[in-house]
Formats: structure tokens, C-alpha cells, sequence
């Protein structure tokens, strides 16, 4: 109990909120984040996707972000957010290929703060949800301290590791490619979707994540504790 009073999320929340500048990060700092005991179903949830030039969120730029609302096991489609982001210099090829965002449509982007500010007025008081967690985090952070001079806390789940906890609890081994988003989908009979788009694959994160709990025995006892990273 000392240890999570010291260092929770809502202990952070507290410290951070105390050294953050005025503006959206305090904003977003000073709602409490929803309790962990509460139930999965009763959370609110924010499912977010980021799409970049690259892995490195020191060195690499965000090209777009994608949100959507769960709450309650539904996705309403009315507060999905999609943006592509304003950066200087050309894209590399490569990038082109994977995401399908020009140079062109990066150039009439939004400017990344009004695009980060958008997305924690939108994540106030909420979880956030991502699969493959180290982008969002890394690439949010790194934004965060351009825009504030401050990383944030926040509370996430992750579907990926959702899924990986469940395998090593059978204690069988397993293909890591069988933990990517598509791939996960399929194992629960779901659509496939089309990949590699910030709002596309927010949308199938949360689908997948609804999956994963309904699969549990008791689904709507599952407590928030119990998917958190």
C-alpha cells in the first residue's frame, strides 16, 4: 500500500501537477484518473494511435493521431478524432508507402500543439488505450516536454500486453508476430481493417480490446487494475 500511495499513477498526477505551467497539461493534470478498483465497464476510455517516420521519439516526428471514445463495451464513432501533423523536411519513401500521407498533406497539417492539446482535453479524466505501448508513450512524452517542458503521467492499457500476460500465464510458448494488432484480431474472429491509418487502427484497438475482455470469465467484473500496464 505505501509503494502504490508513492507511486500510482494518481501519486504522480499529484507531484507533476504541482511543477506543470499553466495550459493543457495542467488541464489534463488536474482531473483525477479514474480509480483502478473500478470496473473495466464502467471506465472511460480514450483509444489512441499515433503513426510516425520511425521508432526513435527523439529523432523520428509524429505524422498523425487517431482517437475514439469506449465506454460501456461501444466505440460511439461521433468522437473519433483523426489529424495529420504539420513537420518541416520531405518524407522519406518508405514512409509514404506505409502510412499514405505526402508531403503535401504534411505540409497543410496542424501545428503538433494544437494537435496535443486537442488530444489531452480529449483524454482528460480517461485511460488511454493503445496496442504496442513504447510509441504512444515515448512519442506523447517527447511531445509533451517540446510543448511544456514536462512528461506527463498517465494511466494505459496496452492490447498487446493484455494478450501477452494471458499466454505467459498458460506458460506455453508462442510466435511474437502473433501479438501484433492484425494478427490478434484474427485470433478473435474479428475484421480485418485497414492498417497503418491513426484512426483506423485506434478503432481496431478498442474492438480488440472489447474482444479480450469478453473473454474472460467474468467480463464484467473485470477490474481496471487488471489490464493496466
Amino acid at each position: 500500500m505505501i509503494f502504490k500511495n508513492l507511486f500510482g499513477y494518481e501519486a504522480k498526477r499529484k507531484r507533476l501537477l504541482k511543477q506543470v505551467p499553466a495550459g493543457a497539461l495542467r488541464d489534463f493534470l488536474s482531473v483525477p484518473f479514474p480509480d483502478e478498483k473500478q470496473f473495466f465497464i464502467d471506465t472511460p476510455i480514450l483509444s489512441v494511435d499515433f503513426e510516425t517516420t520511425g521508432l526513435n521519439a527523439k529523432t523520428d516526428k509524429l505524422l498523425s493521431i487517431g482517437f475514439v471514445d469506449l465506454l460501456a463495451n461501444k466505440i460511439p464513432l461521433k468522437t473519433s478524432y483523426h489529424q495529420i501533423v504539420h513537420s518541416k523536411g520531405l518524407l522519406k519513401s518508405d514512409n509514404v508507402t506505409i502510412h499514405q500521407i505526402t508531403d503535401s498533406e504534411k505540409d497543410q497539417g496542424e501545428p503538433l500543439r494544437v494537435v496535443v492539446e486537442t488530444l489531452l482535453k480529449a483524454l482528460t479524466g480517461k485511460v488511454m488505450l493503445v496496442h504496442f505501448a513504447r510509441i504512444e508513450r515515448e512519442f506523447l512524452e517527447q511531445a509533451c516536454i517540446k510543448l511544456y517542458g514536462i512528461a506527463p503521467v498517465f494511466p494505459m492499457i496496452d492490447t498487446l500486453m493484455v494478450a501477452k500476460r494471458r499466454l505467459d500465464a498458460r506458460d506455453v510458448s508462442y510466435d511474437p508476430s502473433s501479438l501484433r494488432l492484425s494478427a490478434l484480431r484474427t485470433q478473435y474472429q474479428l475484421p480485418e481493417h485497414h492498417a497503418h491509418n491513426a484512426l483506423n487502427d485506434a478503432i481496431a484497438t478498442a474492438e480488440l480490446l472489447m474482444a479480450q475482455v469478453n473473454a474472460r470469465q467474468e467480463p464484467n467484473k473485470t477490474n481496471l487494475a487488471d489490464l493496466l500496464l
